[in-house]
């Protein structure tokens, strides 16, 4: 097991959640797709099995520090699709670009924020290499009433 997919598991354990079910789809569409050496992934939400696990708007129901929670489980859900995808996680050469849409209250302006929960996990497993370009939204509302939805492009 490489250190990037130890580093993965040990971010599993401090969240207190388990990435290893089935990662469900809902739609007509795949999870992940390669064309050439880039990867990208579908918009993730923070579902844990079958339950979303962070619902409401951030400034609202949510604060930002569970916005982040949010956004860092989105991303292990990612990583999760990747390391199952490419067998390691030590196979991703660098994360490209991060997504992320946050359900926000019409006060909250702190997008960045919470997109930072998920650029810092980014970090902690892939070092530089997790380094990207980011975009973070506030929108009105996400699937499931999440309260963050992320997506990813990644070289491999």
């Amino acid at each position: 097991m490489s250190l990037r997919d130890v580093i993965f598991n040990q971010q599993a354990v401090v969240l207190g959640y388990s990435f290893d079910d089935e990662i469900k789809i809902g739609g007509n569409y795949v999870p992940l797709i390669q064309h050439e050496n880039c990867i990208y992934i579908s918009g993730q939400i923070p579902r844990v099995g079958n339950e979303v696990v962070v619902t409401g708007a951030a400034g609202g129901d949510v604060t930002l520090a569970l916005a982040q929670t949010a956004a860092q489980i989105a991303t292990m859900r990612a990583m999760a699709l990747l390391q199952r995808y490419l067998g390691s996680l030590d196979k991703v050469k660098s994360i490209l670009r991060l997504t992320v849409y946050v359900q926000s209250s019409l006060t909250f302006t702190q997008q960045s924020e919470v997109a930072d929960g998920a650029s810092n996990l980014l970090y902690r497993i892939f070092g530089d290499d997790g380094r990207h370009t980011r975009t973070s939204v506030g929108v009105h509302q996400l699937p499931k009433n999440a309260t963050v939805e992320i997506d990813m492009v990644v070289a491999a």
